[in-house]
């Protein structure tokens, strides 16, 4: 198919994808909580979780990283995939699946919440409006995302620690409601709103002994959230947060990824 070599593609509801190729990266560095008293008189003054850190916050953040980060796990990725740029948004689900379960809507946001993600939204859920795409966009093929494809698309080819600097830019984080997607900076590879925002759901199992075990867990009760959401800190933010969930929180989402054959 001629769009599988495109470094993006727009498909016929408008979701945005990006190309990634294969590679490798290391899962599991370890990120610590920011401390709790911050070498400044800036931050530790508000319990604001917006708030920008001072030069040297990110400097001692970044020495607690390299402190505390432990080696982790490799993980190679063999086949290209695309990946949405956003997380789905509410007017997409509308056109997928003719309704909107989310709770920021209408008036609950100060903007167009048809550009906000959906949320609300269970994994089966989840799975209903991709059988619906798949059948809408016929000869593409849409799933979740893996875990492992997740985070090295979040990551961006990132190998060690993900600068703080980077995070700051990208989060978006310590707000009341969702925001529109695609409002803070992308990621390296063009990717936004891999932290913050919606927690994203992917294909996997939760698997709580993935840093002993990190093969897919092949069945369970939960399934694994990436990226935190709106509600989130961004001081204690990171790519390789292994969280489960079974329901369909007003901060939790998705984004797709379309194979690349």
């Amino acid at each position: 198919m001629a769009f599988a070599q495109e470094p993006t593609y727009t498909n016929s509801i408008g979701m945005e994808f990006v190309h990634i190729q294969p590679g490798s990266m290391v899962v599991g560095r370890f990120q610590p909580p920011y401390p709790h008293q911050p070498e400044s008189t800036t931050a530790s003054k508000s319990n604001d979780p917006g708030l920008p850190w001072t030069q040297k916050e990110y400097e001692l953040a970044e020495k607690l990283v390299k402190q505390d980060a432990r080696s982790g796990f490799s993980v190679k990725i063999d086949h290209p995939y695309y990946i949405g740029k956003f997380e789905v948004t509410q007017a997409q689900w509308k056109k997928v699946m003719g309704e909107n379960p989310s709770a920021f809507q209408g008036s609950k946001v100060k903007d167009e919440a048809d550009q906000h993600p959906v949320e609300q939204v269970s994994w089966q859920d989840v799975q209903k409006f991709l059988v619906k795409l798949n059948a809408m966009d016929k000869g593409k093929h849409y799933r979740l995302p893996t875990e492992f494809e997740w985070e090295y698309a979040a990551r961006a080819g990132a190998q060690d620690d993900i600068s703080w600097k980077a995070i700051w830019a990208s989060a978006q984080m310590g707000s009341k409601t969702t925001s529109k997607v695609g409002q803070k900076t992308p990621n390296a590879w063009g990717i936004y709103d891999t932290l913050g925002n919606v927690w994203e759901w992917v294909q996997d199992y939760y698997n709580e002994k993935i840093f002993a075990d990190p093969s897919p867990a092949r069945s369970g009760n939960q399934h694994v959230l990436k990226g935190a959401s709106f509600m989130g800190d961004v001081k204690n933010a990171t790519y390789m947060t292994h969280a489960a969930g079974p329901g369909n929180g007003w901060d939790v989402g998705f984004r797709v990824v379309m194979e690349s054959k």
